[in-house]
């Protein structure tokens, strides 16, 4: 049977946006190299304190811990981990790009081969730090959730991941009406009742949901790191004397935005300066004193993303900073 004119043109295009794709690949060496200790970290932290005391990791990592103890012995934990989360980054190819996938199943393979080699040729369990150890099903929940996380931090900063779920998220979660958040939410909780039926113990999920928030936090923490950024945005009457102070203060730059009063209809500057929380305090008192009616937001910023971070090294003698309006 032949194929149509526009199916083989359908074909042609995505095969074509395909292999471009591949011809512009970067792959990094250090990437590979913070992807391989970050899938050795999460498999310390899952084969030696999640999963010898029957507790459960989240997603498909989760998922799969949980069949491979309910299935025959020849189904290893590693096993599934690749069955499990390779189709499904493969799946998500097209929308996640070429390079996320690349790393992101290698990140699995390393995640897997660790697994394997903690569980076969290197056994190693919770008892080696104790004998009583494996009764503590709390400190194993925090200390499995807190290195799991930092493995799966550690992935998402070289650019891959640790588990499939947030790519099943991305394709399903429109499709049944849910936002991505709601989705991987609902995935955790009906795998968490189905562990409590399964295992026949509710104590055992109820840890996993210990390990899994903590889990989350330290992914965060890894991701964004322990000195968050803040965004300013100083509404001024005074834009030029206020950068130039900034400048000076903290040898960064700033962005200079036009502005109108929406009551007064006054023109002013809305000023975006980006500052770490150590230097807030110090950045309003520099504001305040050259503008008393400067008004000031603050808030979170995810990441920040730059060519450079010079330091200004010429100061602005006598020329404005903002072009000045015609009036």
């Amino acid at each position: 049977m032949k194929k149509s004119p526009k199916s083989a043109k359908f074909f042609a295009s995505h095969w074509s946006a395909f292999l471009q794709q591949f011809k512009n690949l970067h792959l990094r060496g250090d990437r590979f190299v913070m992807l391989t200790v970050a899938g050795l970290i999460n498999a310390f932290g899952v084969s030696v304190f999640l999963y010898p005391v029957n507790l459960y990791d989240s997603g498909i990592s989760g998922t799969a811990m949980l069949l491979a103890q309910i299935t025959p012995d020849w189904c290893s934990l590693s096993l599934i981990l690749l069955l499990l989360n390779v189709p499904l980054f493969l799946f998500g190819l097209k929308r996640q790009g070429v390079q996320f996938t690349i790393y992101a199943v290698y990140s699995v393979f390393i995640y897997s081969l660790g697994a394997w080699l903690i569980q076969g040729p290197l056994p190693l369990d919770v008892s080696i730090s104790s004998p009583l150890a494996g009764t503590d099903l709390l400190l194993c929940a925090l200390f499995g959730g807190l290195i799991s996380g930092v493995g799966s931090g550690l992935a998402i900063r070289g650019g891959g991941a640790m588990d499939g779920m947030e790519v099943m998220a991305v394709i399903f979660a429109r499709k049944l009406g849910m936002t991505v958040g709601t989705f991987v939410m609902s995935y955790n909780v009906v795998l968490y009742i189905l562990a409590g039926l399964l295992r026949s113990s509710w104590i055992l999920p109820l840890y996993s949901i210990i390990a899994y928030a903590v889990g989350l936090k330290v992914v965060d923490f890894v991701i964004e790191g322990i000195d968050r950024s803040k965004a300013a945005l100083i509404v001024t009457r005074s834009p030029d004397a206020i950068c130039r102070a900034l400048g000076e203060a903290f040898g960064t730059g700033m962005t200079c935005i036009p502005a109108q009063g929406g009551f007064s209809h006054e023109e002013m500057t809305i000023v975006y300066f980006v500052v770490n929380r150590f230097q807030i305090s110090r950045m309003k008192d520099i504001v305040h004193d050259l503008d008393d009616r400067a008004y000031i937001t603050i808030s979170e910023v995810a990441d920040v993303f730059k060519l450079n971070q010079d330091k200004l090294s010429q100061k602005v003698d006598n020329q404005p900073l903002l072009p000045r309006r015609r009036k």
